[in-house]
C-alpha cells in the first residue's frame, strides 16, 4: 500500500505537466528546467536518506516523507493556478520531491527487508503496486483534465488522500529490531557488526548505480515526456497524450508482476538485458511509428523500464549489514537521472522536437547492457 499511493501522488502531478507547461507557456526548455527542481529536491534529500532511516527508522522516515510530500503537493497547485508562477511551482515540486524521496528510499529498505526475510524474490511486487498506483493516479488526471478540473483542486485531493491513506501504512512495518539498520539483523534481533567503509568508494555498488541510472533515464523520460510527445509529435488531444501516459504505466505494471516469476527462472542478468533491448526498442516505434505503432511501442518501452529500478534496489541491499548505505549511495546515482534528463531532454527538444528527443533512450540501452553483470545475486558479506 506504501508504494501504490506513493505511485498515486508522483502520477498524479506527473499527468499535469502538460498544464504546466500550457498555463505558463513554457517551451520545452523552460519546462525542462522547471521540472529540474523536483530533481534538485531529490538530490538534497537521498544522501542523507540512508542517516535518517538508521536513526529514526524506515516506519519513522516513511511517515514523515509522506507529510512532505502531500504539503508539496499543495504548493505546487498554488504555485500554478494561485500564482501562476514557474518559480513558485518549481518551488512547490521541490517540497514534493523532498519528501517523496525519504518516503522511496525509506519504502525501499523496508521492501528489501521484507525480501530478506522472505527468502523469495518480491521487490518487483512491490515495485508493481507503485505501478499500479501511478496507472490509478493518471487515469483519475485523464478525467479530471477531461472535464476542465484545475490543478490546484486536483492536487489538493491527491494530497488529502496521500495522508489518509499512507500515514496508517507505516503502523505495519516490521520492528526496528527486525531491520538492517547498521548491522545485518538475526531473527532474535540481534544485529552483527557491519561492513566498515563507505559505501561511495565499492564498485560494485557504483555500477549498480549505473544500472539504476540508466534504468531511472529510461523511466522518467516517459513519465515527463511520453504525454506530450504524443500530443505535439503524433498530434493528438491532450486527453490521448495522458492516455499514451497511463499505457505506459500500466505495461510497467504488468512487467513487474511477471517479472518476478522471469527473475526466479533466470536469474537478475539476462532478465534485465532482454528488458534494456525492449525499452529500446519501444522508444523507436514511439518516435518513429503512426500514432497505433506509438501506442505499441509505448506498451514494449513500459514492460522494458518495468524492473531495472526494483532489481537495483534488491541488488544493493544483498547485504542485510550494509543495505541502508547502499540503498542511499545507488538511489541517489539513480536520481540523478531526475536531473540530467529534464535539461537535457528540453534542451533537445528545442532543437529537434520532443518526440525526437526521445530518441537518446534507445542510445542509452548500450552503457546499461555493459553494466547489467554487476546486479547478478550476491552472498550476503564484504564486497
Amino acid at each position: 500500500m506504501t508504494f501504490a499511493v506513493n505511485g498515486f501522488g508522483f502520477a498524479s502531478w506527473a499527468a499535469r505537466i502538460p498544464d504546466i507547461r500550457t498555463d505558463l507557456a513554457l517551451t520545452p526548455g523552460e519546462l525542462g528546467r522547471t521540472l529540474l527542481a523536483g530533481a534538485l529536491g531529490t538530490v538534497l534529500a537521498l544522501p542523507m536518506a540512508g542517516r535518517v532511516i538508521t536513526a529514526l527508522g524506515a516506519a519513522r522516515t516513511t511517515t514523515t516523507g509522506i507529510v512532505v510530500a502531500a504539503l508539496g503537493l499543495v504548493a505546487l497547485g498554488a504555485g500554478l493556478d494561485l500564482v501562476g508562477s514557474a518559480v513558485a511551482t518549481a518551488l512547490g515540486l521541490l517540497v514534493f520531491a523532498v519528501g517523496v524521496s525519504l518516503w522511496d528510499v525509506a519504502m525501499n529498505h523496508e521492501g528489501a527487508a521484507v525480501e530478506q526475510h522472505l527468502g523469495r524474490t518480491v521487490m518487483p511486487l512491490f515495485h508493481a503496486c507503485f505501478s499500479a498506483g501511478t496507472v490509478l493516479g493518471a487515469l483519475v488526471a485523464a478525467g479530471l483534465v477531461a472535464v476542465n478540473v484545475p490543478v490546484l483542486a486536483h492536487l489538493v485531493g491527491a494530497a488529502a488522500l496521500v495522508l489518509v491513506l499512507g500515514l496508517p501504512t507505516a503502523r505495519a512495518f516490521l520492528a526496528r529490531t527486525q531491520e538492517p539498520v547498521g548491522g545485518a539483523t538475526t531473527t532474535a534481533g540481534t544485529t552483527t557488526t557491519s561492513a566498515r567503509g563507505s559505501a561511495w568508494l565499492e564498485p560494485r555498488t557504483l555500477v549498480i548505480g549505473l544500472v539504476v541510472l540508466v534504468a531511472a533515464l529510461t523511466e522518467g523520460a516517459a513519465n515527463d515526456w511520453i504525454a506530450i510527445a504524443v500530443t505535439d509529435g503524433h498530434d493528438q488531444s491532450g486527453w490521448v497524450g495522458v492516455l499514451a501516459f497511463a499505457t505506459f504505466l500500466g505495461a510497467m505494471t504488468g512487467g513487474r508482476v511477471v517479472g518476478v516469476l522471469l527473475l526466479d527462472r533466470f536469474g537478475r542478468v539476462p532478465v534485465l538485458r532482454g528488458l534494456f533491448v525492449l525499452a529500446g526498442v519501444g522508444s523507436l516505434l514511439v518516435v518513429l511509428g503512426s500514432t497505433p505503432l506509438a501506442f505499441v511501442g509505448v506498451v514494449l518501452w513500459g514492460v522494458g523500464a518495468s524492473l531495472g529500478f526494483p532489481v537495483g534496489m534488491s541488488a544493493a541491499a544483498d547485504d542485510p549489514a550494509r543495505s541502508a548505505a547502499r540503498l542511499s549511495v545507488v538511489s541517489t546515482i539513480g536520481y540523478l537521472a531526475f536531473i540530467v534528463g529534464p535539461p537535457l531532454l528540453g534542451l533537445l527538444g528545442d532543437r529537434v522536437g520532443v518526440l525526437r528527443s526521445l530518441l537518446l533512450i534507445g542510445v542509452l540501452a548500450l552503457p546499461a547492457l555493459a553494466a547489467v553483470p554487476a546486479v547478478r545475486e550476491r552472498s550476503p558479506g564484504p564486497r
